[in-house]
C-alpha cells in the first residue's frame, strides 16, 4: 500500500485503506527516517515531519486496531543521537520545525531533535496504553549503511562513504534490535523503554521528562489535525 510519511493526507489515506482491507494488525514498526533539508507537504521540517509527526499520526489512527488484536506491539526506531536533541515549542509553532536554519549542521540537529521526539513519543504512548494489551518500545539500531543521507549534499555523502563501508552495520545487522523489540517474548513489562544491541538501555535526561513527553503529544495532536 502506498504510504508517504511526508504527507499527512497520505497517512490518513493509508490508514483508511488499511482499516478497510486488513482485519488484523499485530506489530507496527515505525521505521522511516530521513536526514536532510526541505519540508513536508504540509510545510513541516522534513526530519520532524517524517521521523516524528507522520509516525505519530499513523500510530494514532491504527491504535484501536492494535488494541483489538492484542497482545500487539508498536516499535519505533529512534537513535542514540536523541541525546543531542532539543525541543523548542515556540520555534515549532512559529516555523513548523525544531531548527531555524537550513545549513548542514541544522540538518543534523533536526535529525537529533526528531529522534528525541521518537523516544518521548514512546514514553507517553506507554502511559496511554496502560491497562491495554498493546506494548511499545523504541530503540537505537546501531549505525547502519543505508540511504539515510541521500538528500544531503553530494560532497558530504562522498566524505562519509569510506567510513560507512568500513565501520557501519549492514541493514541486516542493523535490524536485529528492531526484530528483538517486535518479537522477543516476555518484554511486555518493559513497555515504553529504550533498547540497543538487543538489550535495555538508559535514555538521555531530556528523554526521561514526562511533562515534556506529554506536551509533545498534545502539540503533535494539534499539528496532525487530531485535536
Amino acid at each position: 500500500m502506498h504510504l508517504d510519511l511526508a504527507s499527512l493526507k497520505s497517512v490518513q489515506s493509508f490508514a483508511e485503506t488499511f482499516l478497510k482491507t486488513e482485519p488484523r494488525l499485530d506489530i507496527l514498526i515505525n521505521n522511516a527516517g530521513v536526514m536532510g533539508l526541505g519540508c513536508t507537504e504540509e510545510g513541516f521540517g522534513v526530519a520532524f515531519g517524517v521521523n516524528h509527526l507522520g509516525h505519530f499520526l499513523l500510530t494514532s489512527l491504527l491504535l484501536e486496531r492494535l488494541k483489538q488484536c492484542g497482545p500487539s506491539r508498536v516499535v519505533t526506531v529512534a537513535a542514540l543521537l536523541h541525546r543531542l536533541g532539543t525541543i523548542d515549542f515556540s520555534l515549532l509553532t512559529s516555523q513548523k520545525d525544531l531548527v531555524s536554519g537550513q545549513s548542514t549542521w541544522d540538518s543534523f540537529q533536526a535529525y537529533c531533535n526528531s529522534k528525541l521526539c521518537n523516544v518521548l513519543f514512546t514514553r507517553e504512548l506507554s502511559n496511554k496504553l496502560e491497562g491495554t494489551s498493546v506494548s511499545c518500545y523504541c530503540l537505537h539500531p546501531g549505525v547502519i549503511y543505508t540511504e539515510l543521507g541521500r538528500s544531503m549534499s553530494l560532497w558530504l555523502q562522498l566524505l562519509m562513504m569510506p567510513f560507512a563501508k568500513l565501520f557501519f552495520l549492514s541493514p541486516e545487522g542493523g535490524s536485529q534490535t528492531t526484530l528483538y523489540c517486535a518479537l522477543q517474548e516476555g518484554i511486555e513489562p518493559l513497555s515504553g523503554r529504550y533498547f540497543s544491541n538487543c538489550a535495555l538501555q538508559q535514555v538521555g535526561v531530556k528523554a526521561r521528562d514526562d511533562a515534556l513527553a506529554k506536551k509533545l503529544w498534545e502539540v503533535s495532536e494539534r499539528l496532525s489535525g487530531l485535536s
